[in-house]
């Protein structure tokens, strides 16, 4: 794998695409997606390379807003190779716009998929349950918690991946899928992310059902029995209830609505 060594211009220029890079969601919108993002990120490049030549840049450009979407960390790199790519289409011509337009789209779904599992469904999860637990007892080193748990590791992510996008090019995307490491890498993060989900849904779900049936002179408080035949049943239940109904295209907004009003209802005539 060949790897580009860089000059003092070419790492000034680094610089920018990478502070850039965190704009990836600057005027995103439903139907192009982060095309903004990516044609911001890539400016400063694309003004260089294609600097003595207005049509190219043009179309250059016009090949960036084309529609794009991914996890934010995998875009650095995305937007790192596609400057490699830029660079070589203009200086060699050995690569032609349609080429480094596949290479986005075949890049999108893959890296979508793992780096969703990874960061989504995995350390946001855990950074979320550390900063839950310490601001449930009014502790701010929560909220710093988990800025430093799942927001800072994808700053500095972003900062390596431009930079290896940009120096190893299309060589590195050949060892990627040759090796088979993307389809591994990819399952892993999936299994991790599903038992964090999974961990999490029993730990801070909870439904305390206050239901209580009296029988002559005995109580019985229906969540306890439930509690003691499947302990977090009910929590289960209301996440997959919640699920089914955010497949049939209820908002998220609707859902905490929705959990607001059945909480203070239910308080009020003591089912919780």
């Amino acid at each position: 794998m060949e790897k580009v060594v860089l000059s003092a211009e070419e790492k000034k220029l680094l610089r920018k695409v990478q502070l850039r890079s965190h704009l990836v969601f600057m005027a995103a919108n439903m139907v192009q997606m982060e095309a903004n993002g990516m044609t911001h990120t890539l400016a400063p490049a694309l003004e260089e390379i294609y600097k003595d030549d207005p049509e190219g840049k043009k179309e250059a450009y016009a090949r960036s807003q084309q529609f794009f979407n991914t996890h934010a960390v995998p875009f650095s790199f995305i937007a790192g190779l596609v400057w490699a790519m830029e660079k070589e289409h203009k200086e060699n011509n050995s690569v032609d716009g349609q080429t480094i337009e596949s290479i986005k789209a075949a890049l999108m779904g893959p890296t979508a998929g793992m780096f969703d599992s990874l960061f989504f469904n995995c350390l946001r999860i855990i950074a979320a349950g550390v900063g839950i637990g310490l601001c449930s007892q009014g502790n701010i080193l929560g909220t710093v918690l988990f800025i430093l748990i799942y927001g800072v590791p994808q700053s500095i992510l972003k900062f390596i991946f431009v930079r290896m996008g940009y120096t190893y090019g299309t060589s590195f995307i050949e060892m990627v899928f040759n090796s088979g490491l993307m389809a591994s890498f990819t399952k892993a993060a999936s299994i991790l992310g599903i038992i964090m989900v999974g961990a999490m849904t029993a730990s801070m779900v909870s439904v305390p059902l206050a239901l209580t049936l009296n029988i002559g002179d005995t109580s019985v408080v229906i969540g306890d029995v439930i509690n003691s035949i499947f302990p977090g049943l009910l929590g289960v239940c209301l996440l997959f209830w919640y699920v089914s109904l955010i497949r049939k295209g209820v908002r998220p907004t609707w859902l905490i609505v929705i959990t607001l009003v059945i909480g203070l209802v239910g308080a009020l005539i003591g089912l919780f």
